[in-house]
């Protein structure tokens, strides 16, 4: 999935990807007449789907998904923009799915482990708790991680799990468009693993920016992901199959995170504005793409 990439590490991605599986479907939002003519120099190494509009990125998880379905694909591996597979990452995948299902086991969805390249820091793998999660690191020996959500990027699921469980949410538009499935699938009696053989690249967010007094550094977001962060999560917390705990663990969360982008981390005015208007319009109902005046 991508949206105004960078054509030279998208490249590199799309090469790392292309041996590892079967076809690589490329679905490009927002595509101005710039990215057509870089996504041309692809035909042949993949199948491109160019949206004229921005449409999110459920929407867009959800073409590429209906295009594999339609070509008799038994499974999909989503990737976003920033992420890059280690080699043989999928064969990991598949080999930890099928260890994974051994005795019965439901796999929801497998993901990898991964790293953000600008610090190199590892990701943990998640289990919901209240008041604060356990973070699950890969150690020596370890095969598989039970958790309670995946990152989109970087998850293969199969086509009878989706069918089951149901399509990306493109209500949500961008933000916690992953956790919500992942809440939908385990409320459905799938399991979620992540494995330890499995390795990638990913970028959270555009930018990390350390704290003051030598605390731990923060993922830094636009003011308009701010208001889609803000609106979806008030929207997760209306729906039935969202954890308790998660909601009870994120109440606390958000004045944390409201404070952080409204006093320490700029352009604090905008970030205030379009995080209250988040905040508004989830409590309204408000789905789909931001308002216009926000988007400009």
């Amino acid at each position: 999935m991508a949206y105004h990439p960078d054509w030279d590490a998208l490249r590199a991605r799309v090469d790392a990807i292309a041996t590892q599986v079967g076809k690589v479907v490329l679905v490009i939002n927002a595509c101005s007449e710039s990215d057509r003519a870089q996504a041309a120099r692809l035909v042949g190494r993949c199948e491109v789907i160019a949206e004229a509009a921005n449409t999110g990125l459920a929407a867009a998880q959800n073409r590429g998904i209906a295009w594999a379905r339609s070509n008799g694909f038994a499974a999909v591996l989503l990737l976003d923009q920033d992420s890059l597979p280690a080699s043989g990452m999928v064969q990991a995948l598949l080999d930890g799915r099928v260890a994974c299902a051994a005795g019965g086991v439901r796999v929801g969805a497998v993901g990898p482990g991964f790293l953000d390249p600008r610090d190199g820091a590892a990701a943990p793998f998640v289990r919901i708790g209240f008041p604060f999660n356990r973070k699950l690191f890969c150690t020596p020996g370890a095969q598989a991680i039970d958790c309670d959500f995946l990152i989109s990027s970087g998850s293969l699921v199969t086509m009878d799990v989706l069918d089951a469980v149901g399509a990306m949410d493109e209500g949500l538009f961008v933000d916690n468009v992953d956790l919500e499935w992942s809440f939908r699938a385990r409320s459905r009696g799938y399991r979620l693993f992540g494995i330890c053989a499995a390795r990638m690249r990913h970028a959270l967010g555009e930018a990390r920016r350390p704290l003051p007094l030598g605390l731990r550094s923060v993922v830094v977001h636009s003011p308009l992901r701010l208001y889609y962060m803000m609106r979806n999560r008030v929207r997760l917390y209306a729906l039935p199959h969202t954890p308790w705990r998660w909601i009870a663990q994120d109440m606390m969360r958000l004045p944390v995170k409201f404070f952080l982008f409204a006093v320490i981390v700029g352009p604090r005015w905008k970030n205030v504005r379009y995080m209250l208007r988040g905040l508004l319009d989830g409590i309204r109902g408000r789905v789909g793409v931001a308002p216009l005046s926000l988007c400009r």
